[in-house]
Formats: structure tokens, C-alpha cells, sequence
């Protein structure tokens, strides 16, 4: 058997702001990308398995098998958007390769979305995107440890108004450092909760660094469990004891409190996380240009979502409607096409 090639840079995916926008000039160059990603072995019906269709003048593929029209977009977290696929791959090399991200307030100030709400429709569906990506359980050495997220209110005790949430990081060997991390928002500190958040996340098996909490011991049956005192007269400080989890910690509150000003409701909060350890446990990558490629990866695979549903909470704010005959599309980005180096044959019809 040959040995597996990983995506090439500069071949499936693109390196630099510059190349991106090279590749991507048009809708369509887009939409073949995003065929190219969803149906690497060809085109594949969503309805009735059929391997074969004709394309039609749209770009819309015609099955050979059900007859039906089937768009790319159909099924992935683009369906039914008006925004120009120019503008969405754009919003994904924002989000995904700068290692602070981008808020929702500068999505709508550089890109052509038309307003703030539509800016934050389209980095919560790649949020939802990037939830269903990290799946595989934590192995090896775990660090795990609790934080209070969230800012003081007026008049209360110092955990009025937080927010816990618990991590889980592999702590590596040697110059390797810290492997993957989750992040999850849990309600309390019961053995309950915190067995729940352990065997979602971590292999069983595993061994398991924590503090001293009495919880621990009794969440973390079917592990190997090493707790940590650290009220010991001795004992170094926290940071020093689990080194792994106050990194990702101090980063997270960083980037929340940074890129998004502290906004982000409890509602949402596990999907920034989920959105913030997408990145961390890529952050090794040789060029960033793979975070994007495997955010349109999970993009074009994840189930679509609708805005009643990503919100969850609420209502929507009121948007003063246009004057008939003066609603137009949104802004697109597109120039004069280039070349596709991600189809390396000749497209199939």
C-alpha cells in the first residue's frame, strides 16, 4: 500500500490571504471547490446514491438516477443562503486562520454581508460547523481542572453572574508541550457533572491529572486518577501543578474578553469554546491555510442550521424592511476568474 499524502499546500488549499482570492475570484470557482471537498470521488446524489448527473446551465447537477436537481450548497451549512459564496470563504479565512478569529461587529465592517445580524448568522453556522468537528475522546495524560467565566454583577458574591466551564488537555512530553484540548460549560462541581464532562472527552483508561476536589474521586472511576494538592504547605502554585488547563484558560479568557469585548451570552458560550479549541488543536499546523481548508471540510459535511435555531434564545431584532422593488442581493466579491489547482484531472460532467 503507498503511503498517505495528506492536502498539499498551495494545491488543495491555499496559503495566503493573496492566493485565496486569486482562487476563489467567482461563485463558481467557489462552488466547485466546495463539489470538490463534498464528493471527492465524484458526484454522489443525496437522495438516491446515483453516481452520475449532467450539469446544467445553473451549475445545479441534474441525477442520473431520481432526475432531481441537486446543489452543492444542499444539506451543508450554506443552504439557502443569499450571501455570494466569494464573501463566505472569505468570513472562513477570517475565522479560522487569524489565531484570535474575528467578532461578528468587524465581519459586517469589512465584508459586503449588509448587516451585523447576517455577520453573525454566518460565524454561527461555522460555529456549528466546527462542533461537529473534534469528536475523538483525549488520551494518554490528561490535565483536568474547572474556571469561572464571567464578570461580577453589582451587589453579589464574587461567582455572580459566572459561568463554569471545565477543560480537558493532553499534556505531551518533551518539547511536543500540550495536545488537544475540550472545553464544556457544565452547571456544578458534583461528581455527576464532572463524570460527565470526563467520559465525553476522555478515553477511559486514560490517566488524569486534577486538583485535590473530592468530587474527582468518585467521577473518575475507570481512570487512572492522580489528584494534585495544591493547599499543601509545598505544594507549587496552580499554574505549575496543571500547567495545560491554565494556559488554555488564561488564552480563552483572553480571546473571549479581546476579539468579542465580553458579549458572549451563556447561550452560546459552549459554541465559542467549541470554536476556540478548533483552532488550539490546529494551531500546529505547517501553514494556516489548512484551518480553512478543514473548516470548509466540516462546513460542507455538517447538517444546515437556521437562524431560529441558532439563537435559541429571544427574539430577533427588528429589521426595518426595504421599499418594494429596492431589495437587492447582497455584496459579492467577485472578480475575473482564474485556475482551480485543486482539480488535478479535468472536472467530471
Amino acid at each position: 500500500m503507498g503511503e498517505f499524502i495528506g492536502p498539499v499546500a498551495g494545491v488543495d488549499y491555499p496559503t495566503r490571504l493573496a492566493q485565496l482570492r486569486s482562487w476563489f475570484a467567482t461563485d463558481a470557482d467557489c462552488a466547485d471547490y466546495l463539489e470538490w471537498l463534498r464528493w471527492p470521488d465524484g458526484f454522489l446524489c443525496p437522495h438516491c446514491g446515483a453516481t452520475s448527473g449532467s450539469r446544467g446551465a445553473d451549475g445545479l447537477r441534474r441525477c442520473a438516477g431520481c432526475r432531481r436537481r441537486v446543489s452543492v450548497t444542499a444539506g451543508t451549512v450554506f443552504q439557502d443562503t443569499r450571501t455570494p459564496l466569494t464573501v463566505w470563504f472569505e468570513a472562513c479565512w477570517l475565522m479560522a486562520v487569524p489565531k484570535n478569529g474575528v467578532s461578528a461587529l468587524t465581519l459586517s465592517e469589512v465584508l459586503p454581508v449588509g448587516s451585523y445580524q447576517t455577520a453573525w448568522t454566518m460565524l454561527a453556522k461555522l460555529r456549528a460547523a466546527m462542533s461537529s468537528a473534534d469528536k475523538d475522546r483525549l488520551s494518554g495524560v490528561v490535565e483536568v481542572d474547572e474556571w469561572f467565566h464571567g464578570g461580577v454583577a453589582k451587589g453579589g458574591s464574587s461567582l455572580t453572574g459566572k459561568n463554569l466551564v471545565m477543560a480537558a488537555v493532553e499534556r505531551r512530553g518533551g518539547a511536543r508541550g500540550f495536545g488537544r484540548a475540550r472545553l464544556g460549560v457544565v452547571t456544578g462541581r458534583s461528581a455527576w457533572e464532572l463524570r460527565g464532562f470526563v467520559r465525553a472527552h476522555v478515553e477511559p483508561g486514560s490517566r488524569v491529572i486534577t486538583d485535590g476536589l473530592s468530587a474527582y474521586r468518585r467521577a473518575l472511576a475507570g481512570y487512572v486518577h492522580e489528584p494534585l494538592n495544591e493547599s499543601a504547605p509545598d505544594a507549587a502554585e496552580p499554574h505549575e501543578l496543571l500547567p495545560g488547563v491554565h494556559r488554555v484558560f488564561s488564552l480563552a479568557e483572553r480571546w473571549l474578553l479581546g476579539t468579542h469585548q465580553g458579549g458572549v451570552k451563556r447561550e452560546h458560550l459552549a459554541e465559542y469554546l467549541d470554536e476556540f479549541c478548533f483552532r488550539w488543536n490546529r494551531r500546529n499546523a505547517r501553514h494556516r491555510g489548512m484551518v480553512f481548508y478543514r473548516l470548509l471540510q466540516h462546513a460542507v459535511a455538517a447538517p444546515p442550521v437556521t437562524y431560529k435555531h441558532l439563537v435559541r434564545v429571544g427574539a430577533a431584532k427588528p429589521v426595518k424592511p426595504l421599499p418594494p422593488g429596492n431589495r437587492g442581493l447582497p455584496g459579492t466579491l467577485e472578480v475575473v476568474g482564474g485556475h482551480r489547482p485543486w482539480r488535478k484531472t479535468a472536472e467530471p460532467s
